[in-house]
């Protein structure tokens, strides 16, 4: 389930009113949002008592698990820890409401997300799946725990970055794409906050969670739907017409962000980056790529490849002399901007979650236009969109405290990443 929301302008943060980035295309008609169901040209609303799951393991998820606290929330559902009432052993149970799947496409898309993760072998860098329970409120998912924190904490964590450990990961990620398209899935939305560390060791492994907008391919097969985050979406998404290469350029987006700590597209909307996006222009001029060795901006140019017919396939990309020798790559430290950049990135999109995670507590499941109406409430100036300041004052009004540290380091975030 993907979500995001507009990133902010310069000095002044900006969100839009689009919440959701998942549409679907039909024919040659304009895109329509999939997840809303407010009139007949969003399709068919689905009824509760709809079964979403083909097999489960039952439907008293409480009579194998004891729910522990909260490690997440997402736009569908939440994510807490669990533990085996048989063993004593933890594990991550991730709830989706079924309020929350307004239509067919929902059911779909949680349907599709277990029968990949069942379909996926064992590996060491994808989280492990264990079991689904389905009620008549909800769908849970009981899958191995993660509580190392994301990719980009273990960096800021270490304060220095280099192009070796770069490396490092970007190859983990490549063979995770691998195994994905080895057994027919694309994954389709690989970001950062997508990669989770398994525990909070220096050497812990990275584990791909997410696979909720991943889908079966075969061999040619080309889709329509656009679906992802904006920053990492290739631009033959944009154009509805794609296949498997779209990974392999999310991935090439992530090792931009690694190396400099900014993203290599991004505008004020939405709308502006996949504009940039398209225009496909690549800046290795900023500090600091000068430092940076030929050999990964030639791989990150070959991952960024506009043409997905040129681009890069992902053994082509595990082969690139860059990944092969890493072990002997370059070791100096890129600066500690990079690591303040990517700290800044990352607390954006923090930033980001929290406004949807407050939306969604402030949502009527039943009434699902109470959005709109709530985005109007925080409109003062009736311009369509919502600067920093008009967020604030609508947090306060909904009974959220913006003077809380946290809140208050994020927002500063938002605004230090594009006033820088």
């Amino acid at each position: 389930m993907g979500s995001c929301i507009s990133a902010p302008r310069k000095l002044v943060g900006i969100i839009s009113k689009r919440c959701e980035y998942r549409y679907k295309a039909k024919g040659k008609a304009k895109a329509k949002a999939a997840r809303f169901c407010q009139d007949g040209n969003t399709g068919k609303c689905i009824n509760l008592r709809t079964r979403v799951l083909k097999e489960s393991s039952g439907y008293n998820i409480l009579g194998r698990y004891k729910m522990g606290k909260e490690l997440g929330r997402g736009e569908f559902g939440i994510t807490n820890e669990c533990f085996d009432i048989r063993t004593g052993e933890a594990y991550a149970c991730k709830k989706i409401s079924k309020a929350k799947l307004r239509t067919e496409i929902d059911v779909e898309d949680v349907r599709r997300e277990v029968e990949i993760m069942k379909h996926l072998p064992k590996h060491p860098n994808i989280v492990a799946f264990r079991e689904a329970f389905e009620d008549k409120e909800a769908v849970y998912l009981v899958m191995e725990l993660c509580h190392g924190g994301e990719l980009f904490d273990r960096i800021v964590a270490k304060g220095h970055y280099t192009e070796r450990a770069a490396a490092k990961v970007v190859k983990t990620i490549l063979e995770i794409i691998k195994v994905c398209h080895d057994h027919g899935v694309i994954h389709r939305d690989l970001k950062p906050e997508n990669f989770l560390l398994a525990d909070g060791g220096e050497t812990a492994p990275i584990k791909a969670i997410d696979f909720g907008l991943s889908t079966f391919y075969k061999p040619g097969q080309l889709f329509s739907d656009i679906v992802g985050s904006p920053y990492y979406m290739a631009p033959e998404v944009l154009k509805r017409n794609y296949g498997k290469e779209v990974d392999i350029w999310s991935a090439g987006v992530i090792l931009y962000i690694m190396l400099c700590g900014v993203p290599p597209f991004w505008a004020d909307t939405e709308e502006g980056i996949a504009q940039a996006i398209i225009r496909g222009k690549i800046d290795f001029g900023r500090d600091p790529w000068p430092k940076v060795s030929t050999e990964a901006k030639d791989i990150v140019k070959r991952m960024l490849d506009p043409n997905p017919q040129s681009r890069m396939a992902v053994h082509q990309v595990l082969e690139h002399p860059w990944i092969q020798n890493l072990e002997n790559g370059r070791n100096v430290d890129l600066g500690e901007n990079v690591c303040t950049r990517i700290k800044q990135f990352s607390l954006m999109n923090k930033f980001k979650k929290e406004v949807l995670r407050v939306v969604a507590d402030n949502l009527p499941n039943e009434q699902i236009d109470s959005i709109t109406e709530m985005f109007h409430m925080m409109d003062n100036d009736e311009d369509g969109q919502l600067s920093l300041e008009e967020l604030k004052d609508g947090l306060q009004k909904l009974g959220h405290s913006v003077y809380h540290p946290e809140v208050q380091m994020l927002m500063q975030a938002v605004s230090s990443f594009f006033n820088g």
